[in-house]
């Protein structure tokens, strides 16, 4: 089955916000395995799975799941980010942020398969970075990013005509998508001279883009956007807030003209609830900790920890740092608790008390993989993900550019 990835309804992210902006509740009550039909929020989830597999206990999926990844041995390649659930994450050959595992898709020649436990911008990437008989595959449809589809292309035309328009050919933008980004807005900012980014690469593509422009379009993370401004140099005055909402991003023509950058109104929910007091209260309850946070998180939240980085920089300072130390981190609960397991000599915590996912990379739930890789035993593609020539044509230009960051 050959399907492509559409974005969720208006209602469902309406949903989703909702339930984000409530910092005492959460989409999943507890990290632990359990049969898909016993999931709170499956109801939300790809439905057209065949009902064997809704009651599959976590044992009998692990028997099935590893049965068939031996069968189908190097035809298979499975790559798994790193806020996956652990009973998804054990059966990726390699896990890594959304940049590391890009390169692993470009790096991939004699898989036939590809499975991206991940979501859907990720598998659309892979599916541009390999070759066209390589085909990918995304275990539940369902599983989007409510940041990603803060940007709706139309949306980001309309405001590429704007500002184009109000600089009345005086100096020149570049577009910056970072990956959390449909295909065809890789593809357009790929024809526009510019490129894609990841949170470990902003500011190399910021520089990139300074080299030969005068002015940053970036969306649609506008934290990870005036976070890595901030750290190249700019000042908080230096960059505008487009808000796609408004006419005209609510911006005056003259604050278009003097920006440096001009930031897309877009947001990830779940880095959304780490806060100053969290950090506070962190530094108040345990003398001496350190606090490292993702790049999208909020300014404020960013100028008061000790560090920030991608999810890969957070992996390497926590492993890399001294025995008894104490560290709190504002990213994701499920790489949060897989660093506290892999680093027992130390004291690694979450600065949100609340155990909250990532609500759409939750969606990859062990029953779906099984269905794919059962799937392909039986000779049949299940949950494919094709990006169409032409996108794929610039978006793969734009991709390669961020690849060739030096």
């Amino acid at each position: 089955m050959t399907t492509l990835v559409t974005r969720p309804g208006a209602r469902e992210q309406e949903e989703l916000l909702t339930l984000y902006s409530n910092p005492d509740t959460c989409p999943t009550d507890a990290l632990v395995p359990r049969p898909l039909v016993e999931e709170p929020a499956f109801i939300s989830w790809q439905q057209d799975i065949p009902r064997e597999y809704l009651e599959l206990s976590p044992e009998e999926l692990d028997r099935r799941i590893r049965y068939a990844r031996a069968v189908l041995g190097k035809r298979l390649v499975v790559l798994g980010h790193h806020y996956q659930r652990d009973e998804v994450i054990q059966y990726a050959d390699f896990t890594g942020d959304s940049f590391g595992l890009s390169q692993h898709a470009a790096a991939q020649t004699e898989a036939e398969f590809v499975v991206f436990c991940g979501v859907h911008f990720m598998a659309e990437s892979a599916d541009i970075l390999t070759p066209p008989n390589v085909r990918v595959m995304l275990p539940n449809m369902a599983a989007g990013c409510s940041m990603a589809d803060m940007a709706d292309p139309d949306d980001v035309y309309a405001a590429w005509d704007d500002i184009t328009a109000a600089m009345g050919g005086a100096g020149k933008v570049i577009p910056i998508t970072y990956m959390n980004s449909m295909a065809t807005l890789k593809s357009f900012v790929g024809e526009h001279e510019g490129l894609v980014c990841t949170s470990s690469n902003a500011a190399k593509a910021f520089r990139y883009a300074f080299e030969r422009g005068d002015k940053v379009l970036f969306f649609p993370d506008q934290h990870l956007g005036r976070n890595t401004g901030w750290e190249l140099g700019l000042g908080l005055d230096e960059m505008v807030l487009w808000n796609w909402r408004f006419p005209g991003g609510g911006l005056t023509e003259e604050q278009i003209r003097k920006a440096k950058v001009i930031l897309w109104a877009g947001h990830c929910s779940t880095h959304q609830r780490f806060s100053v007091e969290q950090i506070e209260k962190a530094r108040r309850d345990h003398p001496g900790v350190r606090v490292i946070v993702h790049p999208e998180t909020k300014w404020e939240v960013m100028q008061a920890a000790d560090d920030w980085g991608s999810t890969a920089k957070i992996v390497k300072v926590v492993s890399e740092a001294p025995a008894g130390s104490v560290w709190a981190i504002g990213t994701e609960i499920n790489l949060v608790n897989r660093l506290a397991k892999a680093n027992p000599d130390k004291k690694v915590f979450c600065l949100d008390p609340v155990v909250c996912p990532c609500s759409t990379m939750y969606r990859i739930h062990p029953a779906y993989i099984a269905w794919v890789f059962e799937g392909l035993l039986q000779g049949h593609v299940t949950n494919e993900i094709r990006v169409d020539d032409e996108t794929r044509k610039w978006s793969l230009v734009a991709l390669e550019r961020m690849l060739a960051l030096p």
